[in-house]
């Protein structure tokens, strides 16, 4: 069984795929996108991505305010959640992704990856550090 991590952006998508077992999450690509709410090729491809790599479960990235709040992300987020259960069938799991982009961009500044070069990797970082984190929460079976 696998399970896609997505890390959904204004104009990029960060996407991860679980290994087989479901133990780790690797970073796969970055969608991009010209307009923010142009969504029907990101969607077209992430469907190429569920069935090449026979996703069971997606997890998508909840962007809550820091005081717990939902914010105008957050609601775009369930917006897309919506879309992205009609479209492929699968169930979509929102998890809290606060501080993922924080951590993603400590990871590869310690990593030594060029400032420059961050920008085109970063969202694709937070994508596996989602998932990471709701494969985690399995084995513990610490669910948010």
């Amino acid at each position: 069984m696998r399970i896609m991590g997505l890390d959904f952006g204004s104009r990029t998508v960060g996407v991860a795929v679980s290994d087989l077992l479901g133990i780790t999450a690797q970073g796969v690509e970055t969608i991009t996108r010209e307009e923010e709410n142009k969504l029907r090729k990101t969607c077209a491809r992430i469907e190429e991505l569920i069935r090449e790599f026979e996703i069971e479960t997606i997890v998508l990235g909840y962007p809550k305010n820091m005081n717990n709040t939902v914010g105008d992300r957050a609601e775009k987020t369930e917006q897309f959640k919506e879309m992205l259960t009609r479209r492929t069938g699968l169930p979509v799991i929102l998890w809290d992704e606060r501080l993922t982009t924080v951590a993603s961009e400590r990871i590869l500044m310690e990593s030594g990856v060029r400032r420059e070069n961050r920008k085109a990797v970063i969202d694709k970082v937070a994508a596996g550090l989602i998932l990471q984190g709701y494969l985690d929460s399995l084995k513990t079976g610490d669910k948010e």
